[in-house]
């Protein structure tokens, strides 16, 4: 679940993204402030719009945004005095984290994709299959995890790669907008001894 704010481009809107619709159809139904994006076969939700979001709570902004428990608990209020019964659940891990690539292989299909086994938090490993030339078994980088939303505004979902799994990305200074980012391809190479698990800090884990 990403939630996204962003006044000057679409006004004082809560964006609630739930999943990745590509080019899915989607209907809108519309309770006051609150509309629901479903696909239309399914009734499945896919998106949440929450108008004039700032006369709820106080928020600012410029894409991704991270609520407390208390917003989540205003949202469903409202949501439910608008007659809709599902409820928003907030989700406050970090989605940029310090990841270390456990194990590497290459992938059968691609001349240049890697399949990574990648430790995220106390050995917790999920599967990414990244391009970049410099993967290597035991570099400490960045993970985007799922519900990730990146600078250029590209959402992190699950997903695959010519046929295999993906839960994540493995991050570019370029794509993570970091200052005096190389303009060479390949990912964050981190110091050895930043622990995994952390949530990623430009100030203290880039130089």
């Amino acid at each position: 679940m990403i939630f996204s704010y962003n006044k000057q481009q679409v006004g004082d809107v809560l964006l609630v993204i739930l999943t990745n619709t590509n080019d899915e159809k989607v209907q809108v139904e519309r309770c006051g402030k609150i509309a629901r994006v479903f696909n239309p076969e399914t009734n499945e939700v896919r998106a949440w719009n929450i108008f004039d979001i700032s006369k709820l709570f106080p928020i600012s902004g410029r894409g991704q945004v991270f609520l407390t428990d208390d917003e989540i608990a205003v949202l469903n209020a409202e949501m439910e005095k608008e007659g809709f019964a599902e409820r928003l659940e907030n989700d406050q891990d970090p989605k940029l984290v310090v990841a270390q690539i456990r194990e590497i292989q290459d992938h059968p299909d691609s001349d240049h994709l890697h399949i990574c086994q990648v430790e995220i938090q106390d050995g917790q490993v999920v599967q990414i299959v990244c391009g970049a030339p410099n993967a290597s078994l035991g570099l400490k980088t960045v993970a985007a995890l799922p519900g990730a939303m990146m600078p250029d505004g590209s959402l992190i979902f699950p997903g695959s790669l010519r046929g295999v799994e993906s839960f994540g990305m493995l991050c570019s200074p370029r794509e993570l907008a970091l200052p005096n980012a190389p303009q060479k391809r390949g990912i964050i190479e981190l110091d050895a001894e930043i622990e995994v698990g952390q949530a990623f800090d430009p100030k203290r884990h880039w130089k």
